[in-house]
């Protein structure tokens, strides 16, 4: 796969725990997510080490589209329904709080980051757009409803959601991580209490910040259950037109951005482990509304899934107190990032953030969603194969477009030779 994010970009020099070390805070995952937790942190003046298992910035970051937007497809319209209002003004408020962040951030960083709409459109005029637009209006955010948003296609209706942003995400990811404690090439193996153990040494600490994309603890907090994964699927061309925005289609989930002179077309998501379009969705949307374009990048990626929609950002469970997580950032994780390192770092210095309680990860897990994930999982439990993730023991699926071995329950990835991927399995496979 050919990333465009790295194609360029050099991250700062690590070094791997060699020693015992102590700290008031561990941070582990070097994503985006985990690097704003450790910056913020260190703004506050709050001691912290940040663990990363490879290089940071290397795993799901390098792969995201780098929208900054609050614009999550219908969510609002869902949250106030499941809900109520005031926990969708929460989620609204923290996703333009933390845009806001980014802009500030980005004014002494070299990451192109750029204002543009979010357009969200429907091609049949059937997925409820007007309704999240009267949502909006109601919660104070100025979002317009419109049949002609003056896309490069005919759509019949959208709502169009202004002053949103895109950047380059590794280039302001390694310009934050520079001075931070980080050490990298090393994988947390446990947790004892607020202990970080590695192979060559242990974070003694008063809090931990699991920023692992999936969280890696299986007895607390159900989020083997909470959580499942999808892959997603880029494709970026050039000899393309200016499209002068972000956009979405609301009902297949095609969407489409410039970075540059580039346009990068994104699509064919299907839960980890399971067959779908892949490539081709984005190949075909490509040949219908950008015909001319020549291919430069292809890549896929891992979204991690929540029932509701809505990320888990809080106390990882009621057991573990001193313990915190953020994860099930669904398709949003660039801006979802910011908002969970202001509401982590409110949380271990004993504050409760404004925006909290949305994100609450013990919030009721009663969805449709719930049992979806528990029939996958049975299902593959019962398959007869030699072949099963070290994670929680779901047989294993060879993905012969991406040559990996895919776990269908939880999203754990393996190489043809069995060597992890993708989390939330710990150790490699025996394929």
């Amino acid at each position: 796969m050919d990333f465009l994010w790295t194609d360029g970009t050099t991250p700062p020099p690590g070094e791997p725990l060699r020693e015992d070390v102590h700290t008031e805070v561990c941070v582990i995952g070097g994503g985006m997510a985990g690097i704003l937790c450790a910056a913020q942190l260190t703004a506050r003046g709050i001691d912290n080490v940040l663990l990363e298992a490879r290089q940071i910035g290397t795993g799901i970051t390098k792969g995201t589209t780098a929208v900054l937007t609050a614009q999550h497809d219908t969510l609002y319209r869902d949250i106030a329904k499941m809900y109520g209002m005031e926990r969708a003004r929460q989620y609204l408020r923290a996703n333009l709080d933390a845009l806001a962040q980014f802009r500030a951030l980005a004014q002494h960083i070299d990451c192109a980051l750029e204002t543009r709409p979010s357009v969200m459109y429907s091609l049949t005029g059937q997925e409820h757009l007007r309704e999240e637009a009267e949502l909006l209006h109601t919660l104070g955010f100025d979002a317009m409803y419109t049949t002609d948003p003056q896309l490069p296609l005919s759509v019949a209706d959208a709502v169009i959601y202004p002053d949103m942003a895109q950047f380059h995400p590794l280039r302001f990811l390694n310009a934050v991580a520079k001075g931070l404690r980080i050490y990298e090439h090393t994988f947390v193996t446990a947790l004892e209490g607020t202990t970080a153990v590695t192979a060559h040494g242990r974070v003694h600490a008063k809090k931990i910040i699991v920023a692992t994309h999936f969280p890696f603890l299986n007895r607390h907090g159900g989020y083997f259950l909470k959580l499942y994964q999808k892959r997603s699927y880029v494709i970026v061309y050039d000899n393309a037109p200016q499209v002068g925005c972000t956009a979405e289609d609301a009902g297949s989930g095609c969407y489409f951005r410039n970075y540059g002179d580039l346009l990068l077309i994104g699509g064919g998501d299907h839960r980890t482990g399971r067959s779908g379009e892949g490539y081709a969705a984005a190949e075909a949307f490509a040949r219908t509304w950008f015909p001319g374009t020549h291919e430069r990048y292809r890549w896929s990626n891992q979204d991690c899934m929540s029932l509701d929609g809505i990320p888990y950002i809080g106390r990882y469970s009621p057991a573990l107190p001193d313990v915190y997580v953020a994860t099930g950032f669904n398709h949003w994780g660039m801006t979802t990032s910011m908002a969970a390192a202001s509401i982590l770092c409110d949380a271990v210095m004993g504050r409760e953030h404004p925006c909290a309680p949305v994100f609450a990860p013990d919030r009721r897990m009663l969805h449709p969603q719930l049992f979806c994930n528990l029939g996958a999982t049975l299902a593959d439990f019962v398959i007869p194969t030699a072949k099963r993730c070290p994670h929680l023991g779901c047989a294993l699926r060879w993905n012969a477009a991406e040559r990996s071995w895919d776990c269908p329950c939880h999203g754990s990835r393996f190489g043809p030779d069995g060597e992890l991927i993708d989390n939330p399995a710990m150790r490699d496979a025996h394929v």
